[in-house]
């Protein structure tokens, strides 16, 4: 039966290596009004990473994460700590210009060193590893843009290497080293990084959701429970910004899904960090395990949310993958995560919008938030205290060079369009006919309603419709989850929000009878 949930490979629901590895701490919820210097909303890299950086100039802060600190994106990277973002910089110098780019630049090398300097001095033991980093191609069509890139990593000062040929047993058709980069175990550092900010007036508080930010008189966030917290700089770091302030982000900004797996293998696994330039994209890196085991992390097939099929088949292909490339000993752990990529492809990092500048956003690390959410950590402090940031302009959220962005802009928001439309258009299933771990849309009463039976036989029954903005939501069968693919909210079977931007629930559909079991 088990394998019959999970998919035809796997017998149990996807882990993270990083979350099963650590033991977390637990902090309580938002008890009271509170008034802070700076309150932070999310509970990820970037939010924990901005308030170590603030409390350390003095200030004050307040987290508050809706659920658990670091069970997100963070808990669910690949955890590279690099600049070498695939190919970014020679598209930021055609599409902006070299400036940007160099910006960009100079924010995630700055951040590599500045993650390893808070490791130094803190004497956190996290897996810190100095690594080269590459990213090759298989494809003809790609031997140019590799060589474009590695011309602007050089003019951008990086110690950049084009290359034929990499230390991964196959063969590639170009390559591009970055030297100087990183790996570590991003949950070790930041849950050392937590317990640094909470104490001595300042706090994280979990299973504290933010609803609203009110800013007509002074700032405040006001939360689930009532409580507010108040505070002159309010920084946004939810991955995707659950306030919007009028800056028209949900147009700007887009869902996307990919997977791991963490598997042990027979032959050591060679030095360096590697990503595919071309679809459907591979990644791998090794990883230190506790127990002395090499455990090697494959990425990949990345897909917009809501909008990847049989979301199983994309843990069978990179299974295939790892199959082809290593003798695969044993699957150890598989998992999946959210990231959100601008329309310019640069994250937005600073003020939301511009008549509220104490409100402030870092968004959009297009799988890169390692080092970007330090450059935004850094970025937010110099706003906050008033200090000039030379890579300050090139993230800044009110940003907007067609050149850059207005094909991207235009086509994303038509694939909103489209897959709201053909929601609502799609006909249900008339009857009930689901196996034990599976769901479908079917038709109850006249209503679009979506079914999962568990695995003891039981039926939960949903409204398929998002609660942000009302796309229908599609079924995801490796994680067991509803999700949107206009937007990228994900709810749980029974209709529990596991990531937003939705703030509701689904609401639950009134079933006077329930259906026939079907005993197949």
């Amino acid at each position: 039966m088990q394998s019959q949930v999970w998919g035809k490979e796997f017998n149990m629901p996807p882990q993270s290596y990083w979350m099963a590895s650590v033991k977390f701490p637990e902090y309580e919820p938002l008890n009271g009004d509170l008034d802070v210097d700076a309150a932070i909303v999310g509970g990820g890299i970037a939010g924990i990473t901005t308030a170590f950086l603030l409390k350390n100039s003095g200030l004050s802060v307040a987290v508050l994460e809706a659920t658990k600190i670091l069970h997100g994106t963070t808990g669910h990277t690949t955890a590279k700590v690099t600049a070498q973002h695939d190919i970014i910089y020679n598209t930021i110098i055609k599409k902006m210009d070299f400036d940007s780019a160099q910006q960009y630049a100079h924010a995630n090398q700055e951040a590599i060193k500045a993650i390893y300097n808070i490791i130094d001095q803190y004497n956190i033991k996290c897996d810190f590893s100095w690594q080269p980093a590459y990213v090759y191609t298989q494809d003809d069509n790609y031997i140019q843009k590799i060589q474009d890139e590695a011309e602007a990593a050089i003019s951008l000062g990086f110690a950049a290497t084009y290359l034929d040929e990499i230390p991964l047993p196959f063969k590639v058709k170009a390559a591009l080293r970055f030297d100087n980069q990183a790996q570590f175990h991003p949950l070790k550092y930041l849950l050392a990084l937590a317990e640094l900010v909470h104490g001595n007036g300042s706090y994280i508080f979990e299973n504290t959701k933010a609803i609203d930010i009110l800013t007509e008189t002074k700032y405040s966030i006001s939360t689930e429970t009532g409580f507010r917290v108040n505070a002159p700089n309010i920084i946004i770091a939810t991955h995707y910004p659950f306030y919007d302030g009028n800056g028209m982000y949900f147009a700007r900004i887009f869902p996307e899904r990919s997977y791991a797996l963490g598997v042990t293998i027979s032959e050591k696994f060679p030095e360096g960090m590697y990503i595919s330039a071309e679809d459907p994209g591979r990644s791998y890196r090794s990883q230190p395990m506790d127990n002395d085991e090499e455990l090697v992390i494959i990425g990949g097939e990345h897909h917009k949310t809501g909008q990847g099929g049989d979301m199983n088949a994309h843990y069978e292909s990179l299974l295939d993958t790892a199959r082809k490339t290593f003798h695969v000993k044993e699957i150890k752990y598989r998992w999946s995560t959210q990231d959100y990529t601008t329309v310019d492809e640069v994250p937005y990092i600073g003020p939301l919008n511009s008549k509220d500048p104490g409100v402030y956003i870092a968004a959009g690390f297009r799988k890169w938030g390692m080092t970007n959410s330090m450059a935004a950590a850094m970025i937010i402090k110099d706003y906050i205290l008033g200090s000039e940031n030379e890579w300050a302009p090139v993230f800044l959220p009110s940003r907007f060079k067609p050149a850059a962005a207005a094909g991207k802009f235009f086509s994303e928001n038509v694939d909103v369009a489209k897959h709201l439309i053909k929601g609502k258009l799609t006909p249900a299933e008339g009857h009930i006919d689901i196996r034990p771990g599976e769901a479908k849309v079917v038709e109850i009463s006249g209503n679009k309603t979506g079914v999962y039976r568990d695995v003891q036989g039981q039926y939960h029954y949903v409204d398929t419709t998002c609660t942000h903005l009302g796309c229908e939501l599609v079924w995801n069968s490796a994680e067991h989850s509803w999700d949107c693919p206009c937007h990228g909210s994900r709810f749980t079977y029974d209709g529990k929000i596991i990531e937003g931007p939705a703030q509701k629930p689904l609401n639950k559909p009134i079933i006077k009878e329930e259906p026939q079991e079907n005993n197949k």
